[in-house]
């Protein structure tokens, strides 16, 4: 095969954070409540806040997407591609021990 792809990661860390929490649950803290009608309603009494559906929320950690470009011979090796790529630039430091893949694209 001919051609080149580019391949998109995040570096993996111990403290990276996932989390997915309802609208629900967060309408439901009171600390969050007052700080919606703090904001939003200030001065006013009596007031409610209500969701109509049990959206999630997602809490994670902001992650910098790096790329290269590889062979598409070397499509079987992307991940230890990526992982090189990282040590190369310094991009794996203390804590962080390994790569995401978040997409692959080809191209001619």
């Amino acid at each position: 095969m001919e051609g080149t792809i580019e391949v998109s990661y995040t570096v993996m860390c111990k403290h990276d954070v996932r989390i997915e929490i309802t609208l629900n649950d967060l309408l439901t803290n009171e600390k969050v409540l007052r700080a919606i009608k703090g904001e939003f309603a200030k001065g006013l009494r009596n007031i409610e806040v209500t969701a109509k559906e049990n959206t999630p929320v997602t809490l994670k950690t902001a992650k910098e997407i790096y790329t290269f470009t590889a062979s598409k011979n070397d499509f079987a090796d992307l991940l230890e591609l990526a992982e090189e790529d990282a040590r190369s630039h310094k991009r794996l430091k203390k804590e962080c021990e390994g790569v995401e893949l978040v997409d692959i694209q080809t191209s001619d």
